[in-house]
């Protein structure tokens, strides 16, 4: 093997190993539940939230994969829990909401309080035992 073919295996292997570690890096926190506090003072009076209760928020598309999953659990966490609503809105037919809520990339669920202020964010497909733990306290 000559010495210009050795560099170019040598080259894309080290790439391979840049583009595995950054893929991981980017998806570390998909799924995890954030704290939203910082979103705090944004309308939300539009979003068909419910003024009784906690609401999960879910961010979706029609091409949107992921979301059909996110959909599953939400549906089981609210039958779960039926003091919780459920709102899905649809990001390319709504995007000033996704915009005012600082959402990025599909999905993306929130969990707001009965006040309209959102409490939690996850990125990419919750577990239904995150939402529980995060919905059961404003519940009380």
């Amino acid at each position: 093997m000559s010495s210009s073919v050795v560099v170019v295996i040598v080259v894309t292997i080290a790439a391979l190993g840049v583009a595995y570690i950054a893929g991981k890096l980017i998806t570390l926190r998909s799924g995890m539940l954030r704290d939203a506090a910082k979103a705090a003072d944004v309308d939300t009076s539009d979003l068909g939230l419910s003024t009784t209760g906690p609401t999960l928020l879910h961010f979706s598309a029609d091409w949107c994969g992921p979301c059909a999953a996110v959909r599953r659990v939400v549906d089981e966490v609210c039958e779960q829990l039926p003091a919780v609503a459920h709102v899905e809105i649809d990001m390319d037919a709504n995007p000033e909401a996704a915009r005012r809520l600082s959402v990025l990339s599909l999905p993306t669920t929130i969990v707001f309080g009965a006040d309209g202020r959102p409490r939690h964010r996850v990125t990419g497909v919750p577990r239904a035992a995150d939402l529980r733990s995060a919905l059961e306290p404003l519940l009380a």
